[in-house]
């Protein structure tokens, strides 16, 4: 049985650790979507290091359909909080990129995400802060983050957390039940992100705790997206030489 509050306790001071080692002093800061995920990141860093100390940055790319769940997260928190829209510079950055043959639908969809990271990691340097990643197990398990973007980060407060697992921890930070059951969306296509896997992340979450799963097709769906984006799960591989 998870232990919500407890797991929620353990996670509170392995923040407050993770800064008074690599940043004391620092504050947090966390890129919000308005989702389950940016929603219980940024309320387990307010919970560790205090209000004061946690800065939510806000990244439309134009017009931002459901913003106003993002304003809900940080007004409810309370936290210091800006609105920098990115579209210019994803705009810039593509048309800088006719010099290709072709731009690919995939460098499409995943440029927002590592301009977004570098948004961060700018009011990051800037105000004194240390950059949250926002990602859980189960998107990392089947790769559903972009690689040096929403996949970057300092620190990682739920990356051993399941789908199922953040929600539980968002009811325990007392979060508004619209953030906790928001579907999460792409941003692109419209859809949802259990549209795009073929699967729902229920489904996930109990074949990653427990290996059972009834349907064969989707079991070797997650099966091959966890091999090929395992790579993702690791750091950069370097060479080394040998000694002479």
């Amino acid at each position: 049985m998870f232990d919500a509050k407890a797991v929620k306790d353990e996670c509170v001071r392995w923040i407050r650790d993770f800064f008074e080692e690599n940043g004391r002093g620092c504050n947090a800061i966390v890129g919000i979507s308005g989702g389950k995920d940016s929603s219980v990141c940024a309320a387990l860093c307010v919970e560790a290091l205090g209000k004061d100390r946690v800065v939510g940055v806000l990244m439309p790319c134009g017009e931002q359909s459901d913003i106003d769940m993002a304003y809900l997260l940080v007004n409810h928190l309370g936290i210091k909080h800006f609105e920098i829209n990115i579209k210019n510079a994803v705009q810039g950055v593509l048309e800088e990129l006719d010099v290709l043959p072709e731009v690919s639908v995939q460098t499409r969809t995943n440029l927002p995400a590592r301009i977004r990271m570098s948004v961060l990691y700018a009011v990051g340097q800037s105000m004194n802060g240390r950059v949250a990643n926002t990602c859980n197990l189960s998107e990392d398990w089947v790769g559903y983050a972009t690689r040096y973007g929403d996949a970057a980060g300092d620190f990682s407060p739920m990356c051993s957390f399941t789908v199922t697992e953040v929600k539980a921890i968002g009811r325990v930070l007392g979060l508004p039940e619209a953030l906790i059951e928001k579907p999460p969306i792409d941003g692109l296509s419209g859809k949802t992100d259990e549209d795009n896997l073929g699967f729902t992340y229920a489904e996930l979450d109990r074949y990653i705790r427990t290996g059972e799963i009834e349907n064969k097709a989707t079991k070797e769906r997650i099966d091959r997206l966890h091999v090929l984006n395992e790579f993702k799960m690791h750091m950069m591989p370097g060479f080394r030489r040998e000694a002479e």
